[in-house]
């Protein structure tokens, strides 16, 4: 690199030794002290001067002062003395006077004499580098020269660091010195401006985001800068393009940039490297928004330094370019590159005790548990209870915030720590079931398994046990899933409560396989027949939804028993199960209401951690909720919970969202997608559960609507059949028969079809809720045709129409338009599919609306059905929001105003888009105009 790349940002220095050199020549001589930081360049800038006073005619004596201890007093005057060349190699000046007189001031006296005589014979530049590291000595008697050489033809240039340090330095050189006798000049690092052009005149290919980048690691430091050209240099053959520079050093050979690091770390002092290096381990994290005084005091415990010089350090820093406030305006390394090679000399073991003395000082302020752990994932077991508190506590507030990742890896760093067995369980309980449930993972099984072993509170060891027969059965492992509950079972004879807790899990993950079922109802049954008390509140919760789902008892009578058994007390422990059972039974019943509401409750009553068969039990009621009310963006807010990827082909075992969310698609027009869903699962390997059933019914949905009514009539046949081997033959959890029947009808196979219906008609009206009467009665007429299927059409259509159920309305509305078609009533006709379409509009069910308008094709030209686009097809809610976002509200604002969840707003949003043909917000006012809405019309939750 050439002088004028390595002098960049010097020509005022430059000038001003220049000028000082003009006047020493004269006869008039003085000190200039040039000050700045390690690596600002003082060395080279004392070469270039060096240089020049030789090409002008002086006489030019260097040192370089060195902190050797061993070198002896007047070390770096004897040198500077000896640079001319005159003396050989280990004589001594004067060794007369200094053996037989060592009194330091007649030796200086002489030393100073020789100077002269120095002079005397040209003007003279005295060179002295690095003066900081001088002996005292030497430091004296450079002074004391800087006071007599005014009237001598000599020019003194010293260099010196002035850094701010954690230690506070020595008083420099001329602290003692009039102003008169000294002209000083520091050096400021290289700006952004001349450090990029450095990087440019060394590697032409470079690009600005590839410049910026080593700007940043260069930290305006020309010895760092050049270090790092080097290493990026040397990986590259000439001419070709750079690569990206690195994040760590390892990536960098031969090391000339974490060397130059480690040098100026070193020059900064002991102190100082602690503080870098605690500040690079912590790297801000633990400086809360706010808290500036108590992370410098973090900082300087963590490190023990003095916490009064911390806030300056920080600050000189910051002004070198070492460090760069973030965002938030804590201060960071400048580029990770640096912050590593910050790091790469600092040992391991010491690194580790750092991050543990920060875990304890912020825990002793009370600093947050997520930022406690932080810096107990960088460290080996502590062996202290707060350890794994803290853990814990974080892992709590993760799972809270939805990053089931980040508890997962403090509840594995807690497992490190010395544990009672009591406390292991629940640490093993909470991570196993996260394990699993994030990524459907093995490692949770062993975990459970060994919590369940330990010996610990009883109630511990039943969580642990429930969660590891949930694992197991939703892997297939039912029968495995009973063996585990049964085994703890016999260890709790002694807790009746307990045990009764186990066989109602038992029961309940018996859904998993049509087999055991059976066996474990018939013992249920059996029990409760003998004493309620054996099987607990929970367990009789659990017959009435069998019976609800044999074909047994009414809906009257279901709810009846469920309020009952909610009135009565119960244990925390099975509370769950009676919540989610009294919930599905609601939602059977068109209890909507009371259905979310124990919805609410049995979700706000478990710990999100812990796997729990009622957790997803409690989630898919929701769902079903959705469902019957026809909210099919609900059913579709999550994309990443049902869309295909690469990732997600070929799966086994689909779950009840995956078939909500294929009907949800086929209703909503999207029936390209769907298929993609529904052929995304290879169900031929997948486990027996209801939920395949469900997703049978689903798919058969969709060939249905794409025309294969024979592959649609094989799908809800299937489900037929493993529905009534699990006893479940009430139409209450899918309508099988009605779906197989209309696919009979129209596969010519009426006699068939009506038997189907009939029976559909007779166990709708066992459970007797319009819904299901309605839809069965709808079936029905569509099997039976002619009058009486017109009769039955009509009674259908009444039924539902009372009861509100708009999903079933509206393919009882077009199977009576059908009927009335068929019996030549085309104004009736007309009236029942207006109707149907205008539901299917308010629903979004693009679906049933396009089945309205084929019924009777010339109804769309007499204005019986509304644009399916455009700004006429927005229902009143949509026309409302969509103006409000024109107007420019955010969709907050709009939620806040209209009294509305932000998710309802967002999803109202995205259906005017589709209607609109329009993507972005901006697009909105180009589209609608001036189009205003009615103020007055209230905004509905999609699909209510």
């Amino acid at each position: 690199m050439g002088e004028t790349e390595a002098l960049r940002e010097r020509r005022e220095a430059l000038e001003l030794v220049a000028a000082e050199a003009d006047r020493a020549c004269a006869g008039s001589g003085r000190l200039v002290l040039l000050k700045g930081a390690t690596g600002t360049g003082r060395t080279a800038l004392l070469e270039a001067v060096t240089e020049r006073a030789a090409a002008r005619g002086m006489r030019v004596l260097r040192t370089r002062c060195s902190s050797d201890s061993e070198a002896g007093e007047f070390a770096a005057v004897l040198q500077l003395l000896s640079s001319g060349g005159e003396f050989d190699a280990g004589t001594k000046l004067f060794p007369d006077v200094f053996d037989d007189n060592p009194h330091h001031w007649s030796y200086a006296e002489h030393l100073w004499r020789r100077l002269c005589s120095h002079a005397a014979d040209a003007p003279l530049l005295l060179a002295v580098d690095d003066v900081h590291c001088a002996d005292e000595p030497s430091r004296r008697w450079l002074v004391d020269v800087a006071r007599r050489i005014d009237a001598l033809p000599v020019l003194l240039v010293v260099t010196e660091r002035s850094q701010y340090d954690i230690d506070p330095p020595s008083a420099g050189l001329a602290h003692a010195l009039s102003p008169t006798l000294v002209r000083t000049h520091t050096l400021a690092p290289l700006s952004a401006n001349a450090a990029a052009q450095l990087v440019r005149s060394d590697i032409d290919a470079a690009t600005p985001a590839w410049v910026d980048d080593c700007v940043r690691a260069g930290a305006g430091s020309p010895l760092l800068l050049r270090a790092l050209l080097d290493d990026l240099r040397a990986q590259e053959p000439d001419g070709a393009p750079p690569r990206p520079v690195p994040d760590t050093c390892a990536a960098l050979y031969p090391g000339a940039y974490p060397a130059a690091v480690s040098w100026w770390l070193d020059s900064a002092g002991e102190a100082t490297a602690r503080v870098a290096r605690a500040l690079a381990a912590l790297d801000a994290d633990v400086w809360e928004e706010g808290h500036a005084e108590e992370f410098t005091e973090l900082l300087a415990e963590t490190a023990g330094a003095d916490p009064a010089r911390v806030p300056g350090w920080l600050t000189a820093m910051t002004r070198l370019g070492l460090l760069r406030p973030d965002p938030d305006g804590r201060p960071r390394f400048a580029h990770p590159l640096l912050r590593d090679a910050v790091l790469s000399g600092w040992p391991t073991v010491r690194r580790q005790a750092a991050h543990r003395t920060a875990a304890e000082l912020m825990l002793g302020r009370g600093d947050r548990a997520e930022a406690v752990a932080g810096q107990l994932l960088r460290t080996p077991a502590v062996g202290a209870a707060w350890a794994t508190v803290a853990l814990q506590d974080a892992a709590s507030v993760a799972v809270r915030d939805d990053r089931p990742d980040d508890a997962v890896s403090y509840l594995r760093r807690a497992l490190d720590e010395p544990l009672t067995p009591a406390r292991r369980t629940m640490v093993l309980t909470e991570l196993g079931s996260l394990e699993f449930a994030a990524a459907r993972s093995s490692a949770g099984i062993p975990r459970l398994t060994e919590a369940t072993r330990l010996p610990g509170m009883p109630q511990d060891r039943v969580r642990a046990a429930v969660a590891l027969g949930t694992v197991l059965a939703r892997r297939g492992k039912a029968r495995a899933a009973m063996d585990v509950l049964r085994d703890l079972d016999e260890q709790l004879t002694d807790h009746p409560d307990l045990t009764r807790l186990l066989q109602t899990a038992s029961a309940l993950l018996s859904d998993h396989d049509q087999g055991i079922r059976q066996e474990a109802y018939r013992w249920l049954h059996g029990a409760a027949e003998r004493s309620p008390d054996l099987v607990g509140t929970a367990g009789q919760a659990l017959l009435v939804r069998y019976d609800a789902t044999a074909g047994l008892i009414p809906a009257a009578t279901a709810m009846k028993r469920i309020h009952a058994l909610l009135d009565e007390p119960i244990d925390v422990l099975a509370e769950p199960f009676l919540l989610g059972t009294a919930a599905a039974v609601a939602q059977w019943a068109d209890e909507l209401a009371e259905a979310e509401g124990l919805v609410r409750r049995g979700l706000d009553r478990q710990s999100p951690s812990l796997l729990h068969p009622m957790h997803l039990a409690l989630l898919n009621v929701r769902a079903d909720i959705a469902a019957t009310r026809g909210q099919y963006a609900d059913l579709l807010a999550e994309p990443a919970a049902w869309q295909v990827t690469e990732a997600t082909r070929h799966r086994p075992d689909p779950a009840n969202a995956h078939g909500h969310a294929v009907i949800a698609l086929v209703e909503t027009g999207r029936t390209e997608e769907a298929a993609r869903l529904a052929d995304s699962f290879a169900l031929g390997d997948a486990h027996d559960s209801w939920e395949l059933n469900r997703f049978l019914y689903a798919r058969g949905v969709l060939r249905s609507a794409q025309g294969d009514h024979a592959g649609a009539l094989d799908d809800f046949l299937e489900c037929g059949r493993r529905q009534t081997a699990r006893d479940v033959v009430s139409p209450v959890v899918t309508p099988w028969r009605t779906a197989a029947a209309e696919c009979r009808s129209a596969l010519g196979r009426p006699q068939e079809a009506l038997a189907l219906a009939r029976e559909e008609l007779r166990l709708a009206q066992v459970w007797d809720t319009p819904r299901l009467v309605g839809r069965a009665l709808r079936g029905l007429a569509t099997a039976t045709g002619g009058r009486r299927g017109l009769e039955l059409a009509d009674r259908a259509v009444r039924i539902l129409r009372d009861a509100s159920a708009q999903t079933e309305l509206i393919p009882a509305l077009i199977g009576q338009g059908r009927q009335l078609v068929a019996a030549g009533d085309r104004s009736r006709a007309r009236d029942a599919l207006r109707e149907a379409a205008e539901h299917a509009e308010r629903l979004g069910a693009v679906r049933m609306r396009a089945l309205a308008e084929e019924v009777l094709p010339e109804g769309r030209s007499r204005g019986s059905a509304t644009a399916l686009t455009g700004w006429e097809a927005l229902t009143g809610s949509e026309r409302r929001i969509a103006a409000l976002a024109a107007d420019g509200r955010t969709n907050a604002e709009i939620a806040e105003l209209l009294h509305l969840a932000r998710r309802t707003v967002e999803t109202h949003l995205t259906s005017a888009y589709r209607k609109l043909g329009i993507r972005r917000r901006t697009e909105l006012t180009a589209v609608i105009g001036e189009r205003p809405a009615d103020p007055a019309e209230p905004v509905e939750e999609p699909g209510g």
